[in-house]
């Protein structure tokens, strides 16, 4: 026999055995398949082929499969009273009730945001979440879309989640939705940040606004601002309060984040340190005058990143749409405070243009407005604030904003 036969024949031999086990293989995979029970059925590309595999899917992902996964998943749209974002914190009544159910159940809590309540109900039909939240408002989800009845008003559960449902029915009481609302307007009061009122100037007449002057003056030129402006701010912040604390995690003096800090580069252990909590509060402020540098005007920019400071500069973004879409200057505050109050109002946070959703408006206005009034104070500037909007705002905002400049004088 010629060399060249030997390896031919070897190379026959060593193919037909792989053959054998790859088909053995593939039959045994076959029979694992067969014997997974009533799961869905997936074509599968293999190397020998196509067959089906067995995979759990979303048809039959009920409780338990929640609590092995980890995650209990809900659809809502943004509001005032589903779900919605604070200062990087979640809030809304039905969002603390999802949460309180989760925890409940062991597991995180996914709220996804969607367009519209048919892309909720699409969604819960193809599978890719466990149940839907209405705002309360909505009466659309009385139309037929699945055979369970929630105990919860406004909350539908997948119609292959009998287990989730019963769960839900032994663990909801009518009481639970009152008890999240108080939580939440506890939440949003100032009774939830702890910290001790001081006198907002130490010496009118010698100039001194605080004990902590000294660091306003040495890091406020490293943005170019005027050092009893950063003043103002801290005392909206903290009333100059080193130790201030919020519910949502805000700390110290300019009430940073920890988040935030990381990204600051601020260390967790110092974050109350009052000189280390001012210069990375200067630090973030450099970012926000850097992401509003198309805001030409200085004094303008400087009432945006105050603005974006306290409400996140993506909701700022949503109302300088707003404003451009309505004919107004998006880089005028004049003309965008308006619209960040009316985003508060469903006619504007669920507009095309808007892509971050509901936000408390008037708390964000009146934050930029105390500080500059403070920082008048400071230098001797007597206040004048125009109550009446520029033509072409809508009415309603404009009478939210006149109302909230009627507020009683700020208690020192």
């Amino acid at each position: 026999m010629q060399e060249n036969d030997y390896f031919c024949i070897q190379k026959q031999y060593i193919l037909r055995r792989d053959s054998i086990y790859i088909h053995l293989l593939g039959f045994f995979l076959l029979c694992l398949m067969i014997g997974c029970g009533q799961k869905k059925q997936e074509p599968v590309v293999t190397p020998w082929g196509e067959i089906t595999d067995t995979i759990p899917t979303n048809d039959d992902f009920d409780l338990e499969d929640i609590q092995r996964n980890g995650e209990l998943i809900a659809l809502t749209l943004t509001g005032p009273e589903t779900y919605y974002d604070y200062r990087g914190r979640h809030l809304g009544a039905q969002y603390l009730l999802a949460q309180r159910f989760a925890d409940k159940l062991g597991v995180s809590l996914r709220m996804e945001v969607c367009r519209d309540t048919a892309e909720m109900r699409q969604r819960l039909v193809d599978g890719e979440a466990d149940l839907i939240i209405f705002p309360p408002s909505d009466s659309t989800h009385h139309s037929p879309l699945t055979t369970h009845h929630s105990p919860v008003p406004n909350w539908i559960i997948g119609d292959d989640k009998d287990d989730l449902l019963r769960e839900l029915k032994k663990w909801y009481r009518p009481t639970m939705l009152a008890e999240v609302k108080k939580q939440e307007d506890y939440l949003l009061s100032s009774r939830s940040v702890r910290r001790r009122v001081f006198s907002p100037m130490l010496n009118r007449a010698g100039g001194v606004i605080s004990h902590y002057d000294a660091y306003f003056q040495r890091y406020a030129t490293q943005i170019r601002w005027d050092w009893r402006l950063l003043a103002a701010q801290c005392y909206q912040e903290s009333t100059f309060d080193p130790q201030a604390r919020s519910w949502a995690g805000a700390c110290g003096l300019m009430q940073i984040m920890p988040g935030t800090a990381d990204h600051l580069g601020l260390s967790r252990s110092n974050i109350f340190n009052p000189e280390q909590n001012i210069a990375a509060a200067v630090k973030y402020i450099g970012e926000l005058e850097r992401s509003f540098s198309d805001v030409r005007v200085p004094s303008e920019r400087t009432k945006f990143v105050l603005a974006a400071y306290n409400g996140g500069g993506y909701h700022i973004r949503d109302a300088m749409a707003l404003a451009r879409k309505h004919g107004r200057n998006p880089q005028m505050w004049r003309d965008v405070e308006p619209f960040v109050l009316g985003l508060s109002r469903a006619e504007f946070y669920n507009d095309p243009v808007v892509r971050n959703g509901y936000m408390r408006g008037s708390e964000t206005v009146e934050y930029v407005r105390r500080i500059h009034e403070r920082w008048n104070g400071y230098r001797g500037i007597k206040t004048t604030h125009q109550v009446s909007g520029p033509s072409g705002i809508p009415q309603k905002a404009k009478r939210e904003r006149k109302k909230k400049y009627q507020l009683a004088p700020e208690a020192n």
